[in-house]
């Protein structure tokens, strides 16, 4: 009987090792802190000392439009759309080329940039978006932030590939992925769950030094759960740290987070995905912020919703969870959401600010 039964254990021990390992290598397992690749063409220019940018931070939503209600977005994945049509996706990624293209940013932060996806036709979005941009746009790098060759969960069954990218018409010298705290979940579960992480990108200035540019989407989903505060002072730290080498930086993208105390203002219907307490406070208390709290606060304060959440009745956005913080050796003027041509786009309305570089003289 026990011959039998250790007959019988060991295949199923053999098929248990061969699936982890098979779960193992074709899912996504960055380092805490790495490296990413950087294409940029040989005579890009240095920023100037003095200089104002323009940038464009933008999550794009995988350029599926607003034509859908996903899965995930209503409770217990409740949506009945899985995926944008390729009609669809061509058509955003031609509009979103449209904006970018009439507001001319000088970098462009984008979050939810999908690259071998099923879902979006296993295309590389960065390359198609960068077709349609004019040529001085000289430099990118992107950083993954969800990859698996095949994700079994029933509204996907295949690849996910979905990225962070900064896209520039200066000089990058580094880009660094650093990744951020996970939701807890059993080990399984997690392996093919996203990888949130921050995008540290250095772009040299002409007098010495450099700009740090960092962007991020932190975890969406994760109510009930410390994550969010995790990731935030993750990012905190990050940014103590070059302020403390009296480096200059912005940091923009998707915080998934509402701006602190406006939990109360958001229809109820609609707070399921959100904490009372907001984990952003931590750093609208110490840098400066776009939106400021005070614009957040005040009668005025929809015109700095830069989120309109698919399948609701109301066709506008209707909260705010994306932002800039800089560094207070910077300026900022001309800060704005646009949230007439992007309607179509996304469920995120792009925010956009121009920032002053200090002035330093050559040594």
């Amino acid at each position: 009987m026990n011959r039998h039964f250790f007959r019988f254990l060991f295949p199923l021990g053999l098929l248990l090792v061969a699936t982890f390992i098979f779960i193992w290598f074709s899912t996504f397992h960055p380092a805490d802190i790495q490296p990413e690749n950087i294409t940029c063409s040989p005579d890009a220019p240095n920023l100037a000392s003095g200089q104002t940018l323009k940038i464009y931070n933008q999550n794009v939503q995988y350029m599926a439009g607003k034509n859908y209600v996903f899965f995930y977005d209503l409770p217990n994945n409740a949506g009945p759309d899985n995926r944008p049509s390729s009609d669809d996706i061509k058509a955003t990624v031609q509009g979103l080329a449209s904006l970018i293209n009439q507001q001319n940013p000088d970098i462009i932060l984008l979050q939810e940039v999908d690259d071998g996806a099923k879902r979006t036709d296993k295309k590389d979005q960065l390359k198609q978006l960068l077709a349609l941009l004019p040529n001085d746009y000289v430099c990118h790098t992107s950083s993954f932030y969800w990859k698996a060759t095949y994700v079994p969960h029933p509204h996907i069954m295949g690849s996910v590939g979905t990225k962070l990218s900064v896209i520039s018409k200066y000089n990058m010298s580094s880009a660094t992925r650093i990744q951020l705290s996970l939701i807890p979940q059993d080990p399984i579960t997690q392996l093919f769950n996203f990888k949130r992480a921050l995008l540290d990108v250095r772009l040299p200035i002409d007098t010495g030094g450099e700009l740090a540019v960092l962007t991020t989407h932190l975890s969406a989903f994760s109510k009930g759960t410390n994550t969010l505060k995790k990731q935030i002072n993750q990012i905190d730290q990050r940014l103590h740290s070059l302020n403390k080498a009296q480096t200059p930086w912005i940091i923009a993208g998707d915080f998934n987070l509402l701006p602190p105390n406006t939990y109360s203002l958001l229809n109820e219907e609609q707070r399921h995905f959100h904490e009372k307490h907001s984990a952003i406070e931590t750093l609208y208390q110490q840098y400066p912020a776009i939106p400021k709290l005070s614009a957040v606060h005040s009668e005025e304060r929809e015109n700095w919703h830069t989120y309109s959440p698919n399948g609701s009745p109301v066709k506008q956005p209707d909260r705010t969870i994306d932002y800039y913080f800089y560094s207070p050796q910077l300026s900022a003027h001309e800060t704005f959401v646009e949230q007439d041509k992007a309607l179509t786009l996304s469920d995120h309305m792009p925010i956009i600010a121009s920032f002053t570089l200090p002035q330093k003289r050559l040594e």
